[in-house]
């Protein structure tokens, strides 16, 4: 196999037609240039120069294999180009899980942000839900994922994003839905029908909205099982029930959900950035950079 190196030395004896002028372009003495160029045409079994007279000349061979040189060291060039980029963050591919609900601010203007900042980078966006997400990142499948609050996953690392805090999201026909959106009290829709979160959807946020229904002195009466946030939201503005949902999810839709924000706003629900524990990898680093600040801005 020819290597880079006998690639460069031969070009450049193959442009100069002299080996004097090589050598010099290459910062070597003539006399290893000339016995690489041999060594290299016993390796071809092949004659590349014609050295009759004073004169260095190319063979048919010599010509053909000099278009070839040139394509070698252009792809290693590119090569040394696109490992150098991609070191830097340039280019490269960056794969991102994300929960449907994270789908709005600030998650939008980073990736605008981030697609700006490094415009031949390859983002691809892949929908998940928080456990998948976890497994997809130890399998290297994603890279990064924006995801609901978890039980901490060895190998894994968590950034605290973006905190919301629940509201109730009402069926259009629903007597409070026409009143301003004043803060109520949980414990009122104690006796309602609800449209609930499968567990296995996202345990721990499942976990989370049980615990607020609990404070506030009841468990739901779940009559509807949705997969993600946003079904939760079709149901209710369905008419099937009540929900709780991130006053950001309820914000995100058009035309809006009725919803009434609670008077103990404590509770608060949360995106979290979570990564491969350790990693140096430039494009994940810039990713979370270009996020944290997004979500300072508000």
């Amino acid at each position: 196999m020819i290597e880079v190196r006998q690639a460069r030395y031969f070009l450049a004896v193959a442009e100069t037609l002299h080996f004097g002028r090589a050598a010099e372009q290459l910062a070597m003495s003539q006399p290893p240039l000339s016995q690489a160029i041999l060594q290299l045409e016993r390796q071809l079994d092949a004659r590349l120069f014609d050295r009759s007279g004073r004169k260095v000349t190319l063979t048919e061979t010599g010509r053909a294999f000099a278009a070839e040189c040139r394509k070698l060291l252009a792809a290693a060039q590119h090569a040394q180009e696109v490992a150098t980029q991609t070191e830097a963050g340039l280019v490269g591919i960056l794969r991102i899980g994300v929960v449907t609900s994270a789908l709005s601010e600030p998650l939008l203007g980073t990736i605008a942000a981030f697609r700006h900042a490094r415009p031949r980078v390859d983002l691809q966006i892949t929908e998940v839900d928080t456990a998948s997400a976890q497994e997809a990142l130890l399998r290297h499948e994603i890279d990064i994922a924006v995801v609901r609050p978890s039980t901490p996953v060895r190998g894994l690392r968590i950034q605290p994003w973006r905190h919301d805090q629940f509201v109730i999201a009402l069926p259009a026909d629903h007597p409070l839905a026409a009143d301003a959106p004043s803060p109520v009290d949980l414990a009122r829709f104690a006796d309602e029908p609800w449209v609930w979160l499968r567990r296995e959807a996202s345990p721990d946020y499942h976990d989370q909205l049980m615990a607020t229904c609990r404070r506030a002195g009841f468990s739901p009466d779940v009559r509807h099982l949705a997969n993600s946030i946003l079904t939760q939201l079709a149901m209710a503005t369905c008419g099937l029930g009540v929900t709780l949902v991130p006053n950001v999810t309820v914000r995100q839709i058009h035309p809006p959900t009725p919803y009434r924000p609670l008077t103990d706003g404590a509770d608060i629900v949360e995106l979290s950035l979570v990564t491969r524990d350790g990693t140096q990898e430039p494009l994940v680093e810039q990713f979370l950079r270009i996020a944290s600040a997004r979500a300072q801005m508000g």
